[in-house]
């Protein structure tokens, strides 16, 4: 067992699932991870091989199929599957996102109807927040809804979503005035659709598309794509809880379970960043001695290890107040933004460890060096992580003279 990264308190089931999750990706993700990226190929065995582990049911409650583990534990084996192949951790996390929506916000019917499905992996999830001329800013969101009889039509297009081909149900958040007077907040009249859909791509469902996926730097093998309604037709009882309105607080409150687990895949890189960097320098000779006895090299060793176990613990601390009922906007937050920091920190190190084998392709390093860049964007952006930080240190400091 690795010395760095380790966590404390955890029961015996939580490291008996941990312990299988880290042989799974031992066995079945790491050998094959390089070159199912560099062929940009959908890890069906991979997926599989999860569905049979019952990863994709690991917070469902057990009344449903799940597990009903805590948000730690997930955010544990997606450190595990990140530390394997980001992408495969992508393919969980959206699914998961849209599970934990619908056990906190669906209706007793949404929840009977999706979740048990959702447990074995047989309905897999996607959400859509963005668009293409929005980026980060929700409340801009221009995608309506408008209702017609007992159901809606959906207009619009959407942007960014991951699993948006592979997936048979997407979360889409659009904006829906019904029942909200001229001039309400913007995200006061929004709302969340339970879409399901055929998966694959082109015209997935009567008024709905998926053009097929966008072509990436990195964070290939998941498919990420667009999505656009043209009178989209959905029945009323697929609004998300019932009731419209409420969807900015419904997806801000799976986007904040998300950012721990997007925290929790920085740490998961960053940690595969050093093994190979910390391996490669005992291999690799210069000037008579192995690279890692050379003092400059030690220090970034030294710089690497400090940054992966940092950030695994602001990623532990803010899992563990979610789990215990408490907000925890502000360590998500911080999490997400210092663990995507240092993800990128250690894996650039790691790659210059490598020196100008770093740079080939034959090499794991390079392929971590494209993937790293995707976690300062994902899930809103660092300089949107700050933002929220800031407003939220100002409330809990606020002047008081």
């Amino acid at each position: 067992m690795a010395r760095l990264a380790q966590t404390h308190g955890l029961t015996d089931v939580q490291q008996e699932i941990l312990a299988t999750v880290r042989d799974f990706v031992d066995k079945e993700i790491i050998p094959v991870a390089t070159d199912l990226e560099h062929r940009d190929e959908y890890p069906q065995q991979i997926v599989d091989g999860l569905k049979e582990l019952g990863v994709f049911g690991l917070m469902i409650p057990e009344e449903y199929g799940g597990l009903g583990e805590s948000l730690l534990t997930y955010a544990l084996c997606v450190e595990e599957i990140a530390r394997g192949w980001m992408s495969v951790s992508g393919i969980i996390n959206t699914h998961f996102i849209v599970a934990y929506m619908l056990k906190q916000h669906g209706t007793q019917e949404q929840k009977e109807y999706f979740l048990p499905r959702m447990a074995a992996g047989e309905t897999r999830g996607a959400f859509s927040m963005s668009e293409p001329a929005l980026g980060s800013d929700v409340s801009a969101i221009t995608s309506k809804a408008v209702r017609d009889g007992d159901e809606y039509v959906l207009n619009g297009q959407k942007m960014w979503l991951t699993n948006g081909g592979t997936s048979s149900l997407v979360a889409v958040l659009v904006r829906s005035d019904e029942g909200h007077p001229e001039g309400t907040a913007p995200h006061k009249s929004m709302t969340t659709f339970l879409v399901e859909k055929e998966p694959g791509f082109g015209e997935v469902r009567p008024g709905l598309t998926i053009p097929g996926k966008i072509d990436k730097m990195g964070y290939k093998g998941v498919d990420t794509t667009e999505l656009i309604m043209d009178g989209l037709r959905i029945p009323a009882n697929r609004v998300l809880g019932g009731e419209t309105g409420r969807g900015f607080y419904q997806m801000m409150d799976g986007v904040e379970v998300g950012r721990v687990n997007v925290a929790a895949r920085g740490c998961g890189v960053a940690q595969r960043a050093f093994e190979l960097g910390v391996s490669y320098a005992q291999q690799r000779h210069t000037f008579g001695k192995a690279i890692a006895q050379h003092q400059a090299i030690q220090f970034k060793l030294a710089e690497m290890a400090t940054k992966v176990e940092a950030a695994h613990a602001m990623m532990v601390n803010a899992a563990r107040k979610k789990d215990s009922g408490e907000r925890n906007d502000l360590e998500a937050g911080m999490a997400k933004y210092l663990a995507s920091e240092y993800c990128k920190e250690v894996v650039e190190d790691a790659f210059r460890i490598h020196g100008g084998y770093g740079f080939s392709k034959e090499y794991e390093i390079e392929r971590l060096y494209r993937e790293a860049p995707m976690l300062l964007i994902g899930e809103g952006t660092a300089e949107i992580q700050k933002m929220i930080i800031g407003r939220r240190l100002l409330e809990e400091y606020r002047f008081q003279g």
